[in-house]
């Protein structure tokens, strides 16, 4: 290893791949939790180490230059690097301590993780629980949580996944949106009822109609990007809503809207990374919770 030839730092590399993952300055500094100045510094710095320009000012954006693209990969490659040493070193601490990150959706944060943090606090009150509530699926690898809880099975190899439950989703609405509407009869009524969607796309739409129900875009009136805005205007009366059965059992504002329906199937899977599976603090709570969902 040619030691002398390494002029640079590992937060001025790490400073240049916020950056261009993060889109800018700004935003690369809120990640890294830095004030733009210093974060724009340890990118100068990089540049001059290097002898190369790494970003050009185009109107109000950063562009890479040539020279930049030409290390990305490689500034890349470190980082990932990076991230196995914080994931191996992570995996063998046994102290009951520290930070563990769960991500899942906003519903779940809202109206399931409280009570399991509950009792998250009497047993391991040494543990600070970081809540990523967000629909997007996290990367586990890139340590952008600790623990998943997700809907969808994950297919990286260096993943754990445990299937800790299967629930199911209903269609529901309020009794005052069903009163001034008329409580539909069969599925054919369900047509001419607002739906109230929590994603983009089509998904929601094209996953009721395959359930037998014939709805178009014209039925969502009203779209929300988080799931508990969405509830909670189901709950208020302004449409049908989806929601799977035990946080609608929380919510007496709403009823069953056509029972008769077939529900919908909803796993539940508890991931990690198989590193971190070994950790103490991350084994507690992975346990904790795949207790409470099961």
């Amino acid at each position: 290893m040619n030691w002398a030839a390494i002029s640079f730092d590992w937060n001025q590399v790490r400073a240049f791949l916020a950056t261009v993952e993060e889109g800018s300055l700004s935003a690369a500094a809120r990640a890294l939790r830095l004030t733009q100045p210093t974060l724009g510094r340890q990118v100068s710095a990089l540049e001059d180490s290097l002898g190369v320009v790494l970003f050009e000012r185009i109107g109000r954006s950063l562009v890479l230059t040539p020279s930049g693209l030409d290390l990305l990969d490689h500034v890349r490659d470190m980082g990932e690097a990076a991230n196995r040493i914080s994931l191996a070193a992570s995996g063998r601490s046994q102290v009951i301590e520290g930070v563990v990150r769960i991500t899942a959706s906003d519903a779940m944060s809202a109206y399931f993780l409280p009570s399991v943090l509950l009792q998250l606090r009497k047993v391991a009150p040494g543990i600070v629980i970081e809540v990523v509530a967000s629909n997007a699926i996290r990367d586990l690898r890139r340590r952008e949580a600790d623990i998943a809880i997700r809907h969808v099975r994950p297919d990286q190899p260096d993943l754990i996944a445990r299937l800790v439950a299967e629930t199911t989703g209903h269609l529901y609405a309020a009794p005052s949106y069903l009163g001034r509407v008329g409580r539909p009869v069969d599925m054919a009524d369900m047509a001419r009822l607002d739906f109230i969607g929590f994603e983009e796309g089509d998904d929601l739409l094209n996953g009721l109609n395959a359930m037998g129900l014939n709805l178009t875009r014209r039925n969502f009136p009203i779209v929300a990007d988080n799931g508990v805005v969405a509830w909670e205007m189901t709950k208020q009366g302004l449409g049908v809503g989806v929601m799977t059965r035990e946080i609608a059992e929380l919510t007496p504002e709403v009823e069953v809207v056509l029972p008769d329906i077939a529900p919908i199937p909803v796993p539940v899977w508890l991931t990690t990374h198989r590193e971190l599976h070994s950790s103490r603090r991350i084994r507690l709570v992975y346990d904790l919770l795949a207790q409470a969902l099961g």
